[in-house]
């Protein structure tokens, strides 16, 4: 289980709010197992992995400052998620 709350500064804001849902983006793409509910700052990560960035970065990221996710085995996920992973 992981808790993640961003008490970042103003120079570290624009990197570090993405890199923890591009996390929980990471998790829904690839389908792994897991409870995924993110509120502005707030993330809330029961299962999953972290990213692997090897050979290459993960580009994706989450678009919506809210929303939960239920990812189960057999390539289920339930969420209200509705965009795009893509970067912008």
């Amino acid at each position: 289980m992981t808790i993640t709350n961003l008490s970042t500064s103003a120079s570290d804001e624009s990197t570090a709010k993405p890199d923890t849902l591009r996390v929980v983006a990471y998790n829904m793409d690839l389908l792994f197992p897991g409870l995924y509910l993110w509120l502005g700052n707030f993330v809330l990560r029961i299962g999953g992995r972290e990213v692997e960035d090897t050979p290459y970065r993960y580009p994706g990221t989450l678009h919506s400052k809210f929303g939960v996710a239920l990812v189960l085995p057999n390539y289920l996920i339930f969420t209200t998620y509705k965009g795009s992973y893509d970067p912008r």
